[in-house]
Formats: C-alpha cells, sequence, structure tokens
C-alpha cells in the first residue's frame, strides 16, 4: 500500500483511538483494491478471510438460495463487512459484490481477531459494528414482515429525499432491479407500486423520482422511529 493510502486509511472510523502500532501493523499486511462494478468480493459459504471496508464506491450484500437471489443491504463508503463472520471465525452467511467501481480496504482476518482481542479501542469499534448491523437486520425483519410492499416503498422513498440534496426529488442510487430486491419484492410489484403512489404525488422519469406531496405520502407510510430512523 502506497503511503499516501496509508495516511488517509488511518483516519477510518474503524481506527478511531486505536493504538497506532496497532492500526500500522494491520495496515501493513492489508490490501486497498480498486474493484469494478459487479465483481464478487466475497460468497456465501466461505470461510471468512478478510474483514472488508469500503473506502469509495458502493457495495451490494445479497444472498442466494436455489434460483432465488435477494438484496440483502447497500454499502457505502465507512461501512465494514462481514464482521461477524470475522471475529467469530466462520464462513460468510451472505455473498458480497461491487455495486458500482468500488475502493475496497481488506484486512486479513486473523489480523483482526488479534486486535480485537489487545486494543479496547479497537474491540468497541467492531462492537459497534455488529450492533449497528444487528438493528439494521431487526428493522429490515419488521420492516418486510409488518408492511405491505406500498409502504416498503413509500418509506424509502421519504428516507432518500431526507438525505437528498434535492428536497421533493430522487435520483435512484442503484437500478430498479436491485430497488426492488432491497425492498423484498419482484420488479413488477414495484413498478406496479409506483404507479400506485401517481395519487400521492410520485413521479418517475428514468432514475429520477419527484415527491410532489410529501405530506400525503407521510400519511400513507406511517414511518416510526422504531424502523425507519438511520440512526436508532
Amino acid at each position: 500500500m502506497r503511503a499516501e493510502d496509508m495516511d488517509l486509511m488511518r483516519g477510518l472510523p474503524l481506527f478511531s483511538g486505536v493504538n497506532l502500532s496497532l492500526v500500522e501493523s494491520m495496515l501493513r499486511c492489508a490490501y486497498l483494491q480498486r474493484f469494478p462494478a459487479h465483481v464478487e468480493l466475497v460468497r456465501e459459504g466461505e470461510p471468512a478471510d478478510f474483514l472488508h471496508v469500503v473506502v469509495d464506491g458502493s457495495v451490494e450484500v445479497y444472498s442466494e438460495y436455489r434460483d432465488r437471489e435477494t438484496t440483502v443491504a447497500v454499502l457505502g463508503p465507512g461501512h465494514s463487512f462481514i464482521v461477524a463472520a470475522v471475529i467469530l471465525d466462520r464462513i460468510y452467511l451472505k455473498s458480497a459484490r461491487a455495486l458500482t467501481p468500488a475502493k475496497v480496504l481488506l484486512i486479513p482476518a486473523d489480523a483482526v481477531r488479534e486486535a480485537f482481542l489487545n486494543d479496547g479501542a479497537f474491540a468497541r469499534a467492531m462492537a459497534l459494528e455488529v450492533a449497528t448491523a444487528y438493528r439494521s437486520v431487526v428493522k429490515e425483519l419488521k420492516n418486510q414482515k409488518l408492511r405491505s410492499s406500498l409502504e416498503r416503498l413509500s418509506n424509502w422513498l421519504l428516507i432518500q429525499e431526507s438525505i437528498s440534496q434535492t428536497p421533493g426529488q430522487i435520483e435512484l442510487p442503484f437500478d430498479k432491479k436491485i430497488l426492488a430486491s432491497r425492498l423484498g419484492m419482484v420488479p413488477e410489484v414495484l413498478s406496479r407500486s409506483f404507479a400506485a403512489l401517481q395519487p400521492y404525488g410520485v413521479s418517475v422519469s428514468g432514475s429520477s423520482v419527484r415527491l410532489g406531496d410529501r405530506e400525503a405520502l407521510i400519511r400513507l407510510a406511517h414511518p416510526t422511529l422504531t424502523i425507519d430512523d438511520l440512526q436508532s
């Protein structure tokens, strides 16, 4: 890894407060790699050899069963995967691939486990990653089991609008096939759901979505802190 890359990696949230010599040790044996879109990074069922940290771009975490596939999460810069498998030295329960061109830091699992045992700040960072992932899984389980497809799409749109740079306007961060899978539906249901939201002021043009009546959409979606708050 180049010296300038090492400097950038030291600033990752994962290493905040961690003993500098330990950070240096992990980075010396780590790899910073660029991947084109659609390249597989992790394969479900294989041993957890590396902790992956997204530095740039986005990564799709997904799972397959027989002829079916579902998107579990889409991760951006700063997020690690798959922490539990690395800490427990178990197989990956999910797969991952680059959704866009991505830069990913790969830290050998043995080095991660050694740091976890020997540095309290790093152990805390790992615990926070696992806790955040657990809460995300619980919220997603509730989202899938308690809501209709229309409610899931409505709440997802409201979340995306809240982080958008342009109020009332959203640019889909990935294609509609990925969005459908992320929301637990097939593409045909997603299309029908978008059509059903037209009376609530939602219009779609390619990858652009306009929310013309946010209050009407909120009344339909019924967002709740225990599912939709990104910070909880």
